[in-house]
Formats: structure tokens, sequence, C-alpha cells
């Protein structure tokens, strides 16, 4: 066991690597079979919807939570936590036999969902600023894997019965904190928590403080309108090919699968050959140039095969983006601010994920079956256009001054003497 614990102290991208996938292994069982477990008690798309924006909306309040108090117990026991919760979530999936109880599980799942965001956090403690991108997309590669690996699980545990997948959801969830438990190692030191009291650990706290952050805080736009511009699409999607192209549940499926697979060799094998040859900003303003092009190139495909080299390209897009501007916000904040920030930056994604369906769902239904890909196009053009200019010097001095910064954020406070890089 020494001797493990050994292996594992030289290599903890390895456990958050397994950790994360593992995670969304489970996330992948149960969050596609969700209409089913609904369709015990009550018929409808309302419900489903609503749990949903449940499962969201406690992701913005868990987050920003988990993620600050990581900076002040570590990050050990926050993943551990986390999984230990999630795992229980599962459970009462399983067992559910009334329409509260569904409730509860989904609601216990979304408010334990920090384990990425406290991943991301242990990631910036444990590397340096050079290979945080890469590190980044590990995780982001186990994120995409764990996608693929449990729809189709899930899929395979149905035929036994509805409940065998969320058991089995919630066994690995546990597995993984035992394995956790005796071999992960601390990467927070001692002197490096914070103090922060727990009742400011509140998201509309920790989102305050975090947009105070002179040094990070156009950024912070620029991570809002890259989530947003594909936030909605993933519940859309199946309607847009569908009507477009005639596709059924299993072209969507196969389609799935193949975004999946290119995500993870985007994050797994490219994003390290590329890091370090055109470095972070030159990967941000790339990816989300052809995030931008190939969204509105969604919109005009004229039949369904072109989709995939088009979504393909674009699933490398976000694939270079995400990694690359998580780790250019790590690096302008303190050691002591990662789990925050991290958690913040959760906060914000669970905030597109509510706003993303509903902005999609209205323009599909209100301005015509493409409109929802031109929305997504114009927001990630709007990303880079965001993104650039926080990449230029004195980026928060000149924005103050023409009155951008100012209305969208905070006010007079985006008039405060940009605070130093703590990273």
């Amino acid at each position: 066991m020494l001797k493990m614990r050994r292996m594992w102290r030289g290599s903890p991208l390895a456990f958050l690597f397994v950790t994360v996938f593992v995670d969304m292994i489970g996330y992948g069982i149960v969050i596609p079979l969700l209409p089913f477990y609904v369709q015990r008690y009550t018929s409808g798309a309302v419900l489903i919807g609503l749990l949903g924006s449940l499962y969201a909306a406690m992701q913005f309040f868990g987050g920003p939570f988990l993620g600050g108090l990581s900076d002040r117990v570590g990050r050990r026991p926050v993943l551990l936590f986390c999984l230990f919760c999630t795992s229980l979530a599962y459970l009462l999936l399983g067992l559910a036999d009334t329409l509260l109880l569904l409730v509860v599980s989904v609601a216990l799942a979304g408010g334990a969902s920090g384990t990425l965001a406290t991943a991301q956090a242990y990631i910036a403690d444990s590397t340096s600023p050079a290979d945080r991108a890469r590190g980044l997309g590990l995780v982001g590669a186990a994120f995409g894997l764990g996608l693929i690996a449990g729809p189709v699980l899930g899929g395979f545990l149905s035929l036994f019965s509805l409940s065998a997948p969320a058991f089995a959801a919630s066994a690995l969830a546990l597995v993984n904190v035992a394995l956790g438990f005796l071999i992960l190692p601390e990467s927070l030191p001692m002197m490096r928590r914070t103090s922060t009291p727990i009742l400011r650990l509140n998201p509309v706290t920790q989102l305050g403080s975090m947009l105070g952050m002179v040094s990070i805080r156009v950024l912070l736009l620029a991570v809002f309108l890259l989530n947003l511009s594909f936030a909605g699409l993933l519940t859309n999607f199946p309607l847009f090919s569908n009507v477009r192209f005639g596709w059924d549940a299993t072209a969507n499926a196969f389609f799935f699968a193949f975004v999946g697979a290119c995500a993870v060799l985007t994050q797994g094998v490219l994003l390290g050959k590329l890091q370090p040859r055109f470095g972070e900003k030159r990967l941000l303003l790339g990816g989300l140039a052809l995030m931008a092009l190939n969204l509105g190139l969604i919109a005009l495909v004229p039949f369904g095969p072109l989709l995939y080299p088009v979504v393909g390209i674009l699933a490398i897009g976000i694939g270079l983006a995400i990694p690359a501007l998580t780790a250019l916000v790590s690096r302008r904040v303190s050691e002591r601010e990662q789990g925050k920030v991290m958690g913040g930056q959760q906060a914000i994604l669970s905030l597109t994920l509510i706003l993303g369906p509903l902005i999609s769902g209205l323009a599909f239904d209100h301005l015509g079956v493409p409109s929802p890909y031109w929305i997504g196009g114009i927001l990630a053009a709007l990303a880079l256009l965001v993104a650039a200019a926080a990449l230029l010097p004195n980026h928060s001095a000149i924005l103050a001054r023409r009155n951008i910064v100012k209305p969208f954020f905070l006010g007079r406070r985006s008039l405060r003497k940009p605070r130093k890089p703590g990273a």
C-alpha cells in the first residue's frame, strides 16, 4: 500500500483523470435515462426540463461554495465529499419510488457537482504555469471519455432494469471515494490556505469577489460567452438534426459519440502537442475562431453527412479554447484563490446551462430551425473579441476608460487600480 501511495503521489494527475472520468461516467449513465425515470410518475417534457434546470441551479450554488471551501480546508477532503454525495445521490435515484425522492436525488447530484472545479484547482496547485493547460486538457479528455462511455454503459444496464444504471453509477463513485481516501495526497499546503468565513462562500459573494478581480474580469466575460455559445445546443441538436435531416435517436447517438471522440483526441493528444509551440493565448483565439466559424456553418449544412467534419472541427475549437482560457484565468490569480476562481467558473458554466437551453428553444420555435446556431456563432465571435481585448496590454484600463467593463460588471469597481497578478 505504501508503494501504491508513493506511485500516486508522483502522478496525482492520474488519479484526477480517473476521478473525473468516473464522475462523468456516472453523469453519462444517469442523465440520458432521466426522462424514463420521470415517466414512472408523470408524462410531459416540462418536468424533465425543470429537473435539468434544477440540476444546473444546484450547480450554480454548489460550485462556488465547494471551490471556495477547498481553498480553506484543502482539495482532498472536498473531492472526497463531492464523490461521496454523488454516490448517495445516484443511490437515491435508483431507490426512488416517489417523485419527491427523484427531485431530492437530482438536487443532491447537482449540489455536489464540485468535482471538476476542485480537480482543476488541484491541477493549478500541482503544475507549473507552463504545464497547466496540458494538465487541464487531460482532465478535459477524461470528461469527454466519461460522457462517451456513460451512455453506452447506461443503455446496456437498462436492459436489466431501470434502476441498474443508477446503482452502477453509485458504486463507481463510492469505489472512487475509497481509492482517493487511501492514496490521494493533498495538494494545498497549510500556509497557502485561506481563512474565508463559511458564510462568505455563497455563490453571490463568491461571484462578486471574483468579478472584483480586475486581472481576470474581462476573461470571465469571455468564459460566459464561450460557454453560452453552445450550452443550449446539446439539447437542441437532436431536434435540429431530426427536422433538417430526419436523423433518429440512433443516428444522434453515433454522432454524439463521434463528437466526444473528437473532444478526447483534442484535449488528450492535440492540446499537449500544440500548447508548447503556440501557447495558451494563440490556442484560445484560434479555438474561438473555429467555434464562431463552424457554429455558423452548421446552420448552412445542406445534407447530414457534412455535419461530421463541421461539428468535428467545432469540437476541436472547443477543446482548444476551454483549457487555454481556464489556464489563462488560473495564471492571473494567486495560489490562495485557485479554488474560489475555479468554483466561480463552475457557477458561470451553470448559469449558461440554465440560460442556453432557454435561448435555443425560444429561437428554434420562433426564429427558425437554424437560428440557435447563428446565435451561437455570434456569441462565439463576441467571445473572440472580448478575449482578444483581454489579452491586450493594460486592457482593463483601456476598457474602463471606454466604459465597456463598467456597466456590465460592478459599476465603479472597474475603475479601481488593477491588482497585480498573483500567479
